[in-house]
């Protein structure tokens, strides 16, 4: 009298892929993984850079900017000052500091190869609880109020 063995029934099955030890029949969740956010800070450099650059349109920021900002930048993208030719610029670092709540004034590195230049920016919180761009700085050159 020939049994079936276990491979025959199928009790083994789920058993061969899952990892060794683990003796639940259930497969691991496979749910996106969640975007990390950005800080503030962060999220406007890459923005302000992408801009400045060349990369991104200045109506891009129409709704990220309040005051002056939005005229200066309108003013300052067509030079694409932080463009360097055939090498894309990146965030080498960026710092914050919290003068008030609801305020960062922010630094970033921004790299072109060997180059490093300075950009200087300063975020407001509004009563919308969104950070908008209020002023910005490159390499001492001020371009906002």
């Amino acid at each position: 009298m020939n049994t079936p063995g276990p491979a025959e029934r199928g009790a083994y099955v789920m058993d061969r892929t899952r990892p060794a030890g683990r003796h639940d029949h259930q497969r691991p969740s496979t749910t996106p993984r969640q975007r990390r956010r950005l800080k503030p800070h962060y999220w406007f450099a890459e923005r302000l850079l992408a801009v400045l650059s060349g990369q991104r349109p200045v109506h891009w920021m129409l709704g990220h900017t309040i005051g002056e900002a939005y005229d200066q930048l309108v003013r300052l993208a067509p030079g694409t000052p932080l463009r360097a030719p055939g090498i894309r610029p990146v965030v080498r670092h960026c710092g914050e500091f919290v003068p008030a709540p609801g305020v960062i004034e922010a630094f970033a590195r921004i790299g072109t190869g060997e180059h490093v230049q300075a950009m200087a920016f300063r975020l407001e919180q509004g009563a919308d609880l969104r950070w908008r761009c209020a002023a910005i700085e490159l390499g001492g050159e001020r371009v906002g109020v």
